[in-house]
C-alpha cells in the first residue's frame, strides 16, 4: 500500500531506490560496506560471536542445573534454553549472512538489521508470550554484539551488489525480478552520526531519510555534501519503512513516498530526469567567471568535510575554500584511548597539505576543531550531552581553550601546511575578548614551538566566525585583531532564535529571514567594508539562491558553500545587477516580513 511521510527538505532532487535500514542499538554499532572478499571474514566472526556466547549460556546452564530450586527459580533454566534456541535460529544467522553476502554490511550491521525485521515479526504476533520473545531476542543479540566489539576489520567502503531500479512497466510486488541489474539503494535512519555520514558519503546511497534532525543539523549539511537527495524530521521514518521497501526520496517538497504505484513511479522518473537536465545546463557555467551584470566580481568559495573533498570543489568551479571542517578529522576514532583517538601533528598536517595542494594555488581556509552540539567528537562525548544542551556548552573554541594540548597540536600542523600554499586560519565560536587574546597567544606560542624544532611553516590570514550574537554586536574589538570575519549563519540563526537547529519539533521556528538575524548579517558586512577587511557566508544561506540577491545587495561579494551549489548560486550572480540591488536590499531589511519583500 502507497503511503507518504512528511519531514523537512534538505538535499534538493528526486531519489528512488529500495530501503536500507540504519538500525538503533544499545550498544554503539559501527556501519559500512566490505569488500567482496571480506564475506568469509564478516560470516566467520559473526559465527564466531555465536560459538562464544552459547559457551557462556551453556556454562551458565550448567551452574543453574547444580543450583537448588531456592537459589535459581526454574523460569531462569527456561529462560536460558530460549537464549540458546534464539541463538542458534535459522532466522537469525540465515539473514545475517544475507545481508553480508548480499548487501555487503559489515556483521555488526548486518546483525541489527537482522534483528529489526524478526522484531517486527514478533510485534505482530497475536499470543503476548510470543511478543514478549522479541526482548529475548535483543538481549542474544547485545551479546553477539559485544562479543564481537574491537574485532571489526578496518572500514574498507565498497559499493554494494544492487539491481536496477523500479520503472512505471514493473511489476511493482517485485520490480527487479529476473533482471539482476543495478539498483539504487536509498538509507533509511532515526538519526545519523557524522562519522557514520563521512563513511556513507564513500559509498552508494542515492538519497537518505531520518527520524530527526532540521536543516541546519550537521547530518543535513553532510547529506548536502554527498549532493544526493534527503529529508530529515520525518519523525516515524525508520518505524514505518521496510528493509527493502521501494522508496521515493523528495528532496524539494520533504516527502518520502513508500511502495510507490506505477503512475507516481512514472511521475517521480519524469522529474528525476527533469533534475538532471538541470544540472546539466548549470554545468556550463562552470568555467565562466562570477561577474555580475554591472561587473562586481564575486567570490565563490567550497565548504568542505574532508581533503578528498577538494576534487570536487575544483570541478564545480570554486576559487578556494572558504571552510574546511576540520573536526571530520578527528571524528570515527572510537577505539583506544583518547590520545590515540586524536590526529597527531603529522596526520593532520598531512592532510591540510593533501587539501592545499587539491586546491591548486588557490586559498584554503581551515576552520580549527568545532566540536560539540550536532557534532560529538565520540559516542561517549554524545551520551554525557543527552540530557545537556550542548549547543551552549564546552564547544569549538571554548572545547580547544580547555584543551591547549590538543589545540596546540592543530595550530602546529596547520602553520606547517602553510608552507605550502595560502592558508587561512579561522577560529569558531568566538564571543569575549578573554578568548582571542588567549586564542593569539596560542597561536604565537605555535610558532614559538616550531621556531625551536626549526620546523618550516607559513603565514596565515587570521579570521573569525560571527555565529554568536554577541559577536556580531561587538565587530569593533573583532576588527582589532583579525584580518577577516567569516558570517557562520546556521549557528547564529540559531543563538539568535533560540532554536536549537538540530531539533525537528521547532524546526519551522528557524526562520533565516527573520529580521533580527539579517540586521546581524548586514551590520557585519556594512562594519568589514568599512575597515577595509574582509568578510565572507560560510553557513548554509550562502548556497540558497532565495537570499543569493539579498547579499549581494548587502555588499557581500565572497560567498562560501556546498560545492554541489556553486553553478546554481553563480547563475543568480550572473543575472544580478548589484547597484540596483542595494536599494532593494535596504527594502528588505526595513520590512516587517523581509520574506514577503525577498518574494515580492
Amino acid at each position: 500500500m502507497t503511503f507518504a511521510v512528511h519531514g523537512l527538505p534538505v538535499a534538493r532532487g528526486i531519489a528512488i531506490g529500495r530501503a536500507v535500514l540504519v538500525v538503533s542499538s544499545r550498544i554503539d554499532v559501527a556501519h559500512y560496506f566490505i569488500k567482496p572478499e571480506e564475506i568469509e571474514t564478516e560470516i566467520d566472526r559473526v559465527r564466531t560471536a555465536r560459538n562464544a556466547v552459547a559457551d557462556e549460556l551453556a556454562k551458565l546452564q550448567a551452574n543453574v542445573a547444580q543450583m537448588g530450586p531456592n537459589d535459581a527459580p526454574h523460569e531462569l533454566a527456561a529462560l536460558l534454553e530460549v537464549h540458546q534456541m534464539l541463538l542458534q535460529d535459522e532466522a537469525l544467522s540465515g539473514g545475517v549472512k544475507h545481508w553480508i553476502s548480499e548487501r555487503l554490511y559489515n556483521a555488526e550491521w548486518a546483525l541489527t538489521t537482522q534483528l529489526e525485521i524478526i522484531a517486527r515479526q514478533f510485534d505482530e504476533m497475536e499470543d503476548p508470550y510470543l511478543r514478549e520473545r522479541k526482548a529475548d531476542l535483543e538481549q542474544v543479540v547485545e551479546r553477539l554484539l559485544h562479543r564481537m566489539k574491537g574485532t571489526a576489520a578496518v572500514l574498507a567502503p565498497s559499493p554494494p551488489r544492487r539491481k536496477r531500479a523500479a520503472s512505471a512497466d514493473d511489476d511493482n510486488d517485485d520490480p527487479t525480478a529476473g533482471d539482476g541489474i543495478d539498483v539504487p539503494l536509498v538509507l533509511i535512519a532515526h538519526d545519523l552520526s557524522p562519522a557514520d555520514m563521512l563513511q556513507f558519503k564513500k559509498s552508494v546511497f542515492a538519497g537518505f531519510v531520518t527520524d530527526v534532525g532540521g536543516r541546519t543539523s550537521h547530518t543535513a549539511i553532510v547529506a548536502r555534501s554527498m549532493d544526493i537527495p534527503a529529508v530529515v524530521g520525518a519523525r516515524t521514518a525508520s518505524q514505518l519503512v521496510r528493509q527493502d521497501d521501494w522508496v521515493i526520496i523528495d528532496g524539494d517538497a520533504g516527502v518520502v513516498i513508500v511502495d510507490p504505484s506505477p503512475i507516481i513511479l512514472a511521475e517521480y522518473g519524469f522529474k528525476q530526469r527533469q533534475g538532471d537536465l538541470e544540472r546539466g545546463r548549470l554545468a556550463r557555467l562552470r568555467h565562466k567567471p562570477a561577474i555580475t551584470l554591472d561587473g562586481q566580481r564575486v567570490e565563490l568559495l567550497a565548504n568542505i568535510e574532508m581533503p578528498e573533498d577538494t576534487v570536487g570543489a575544483v570541478k564545480a568551479g570554486a576559487v578556494g575554500v572558504g571552510l574546511f571542517r576540520s573536526e571530520f578529522l578527528f571524528m570515527g576514532r572510537d577505539t583506544g584511548t583518547r590520545q590515540t583517538r586524536l590526529p597527531d601533528e603529522e596526520e593532520q598536517y598531512q592532510a591540510y597539505k593533501r587539501a592545499v595542494e587539491g586546491m591548486q594555488g588557490m586559498p584554503v581556509t581551515i576552520r580549527t576543531i568545532d566540536v560539540g552540539a550536532d557534532k560529538p567528537l565520540d559516542s561517549i562525548s554524545a551520551n554525557k550531552q543527552e540530557h545537556l544542551n550542548p549547543a551552549l556548552g564546552l564547544r569549538a573554541i571554548r572545547w580547544s581553550l580547555a584543551d591547549p594540548a590538543m589545540f596546540l597540536t592543530q595550530l602546529r600542523a596547520i602553520l606547517r601546511a602553510a608552507a605550502h600554499g595560502e592558508i587561512h586560519l579561522l577560529i569558531p565560536m568566538l564571543a569575549h575578548a578573554s578568548e582571542i587574546r588567549q586564542t593569539l597567544s596560542l597561536i604565537d606560542f605555535a610558532r614559538a614551538e616550531l621556531d625551536n624544532r626549526g620546523a618550516v611553516y607559513g603565514h596565515v590570514k587570521l579570521g573569525a566566525m560571527i555565529e554568536i550574537p554577541a559577536a556580531a554586536l561587538t565587530l569593533r574589538i573583532f576588527l582589532k585583531h583579525f584580518d577577516f570575519l567569516s558570517i557562520g549563519t546556521n549557528d547564529l540563526i540559531q543563538y539568535t532564535l533560540a532554536i536549537d537547529r538540530a531539533d525537528e519539533s521547532v524546526a519551522h521556528l528557524y526562520d533565516p529571514a527573520h529580521p533580527a538575524v539579517l540586521r546581524l548579517v548586514a551590520d557585519t558586512i556594512a562594519e568589514c567594508r568599512r575597515q577595509g577587511k574582509g568578510v565572507a557566508v560560510c553557513g548554509e544561506m550562502a548556497g540558497d539562491v532565495a537570499f543569493t540577491r539579498l547579499l549581494l545587495g548587502l555588499g557581500l561579494r565572497s560567498f562560501s558553500m556546498h560545492p554541489s551549489r556553486i553553478l546554481a548560486v553563480k547563475q543568480e550572480v550572473l543575472r544580478a545587477d548589484t547597484g540596483k540591488l542595494e536599494a532593494w536590499a535596504k527594502g528588505v531589511l526595513e520590512s516587517d516580513d523581509p520574506a514577503a519583500a525577498m518574494a515580492g
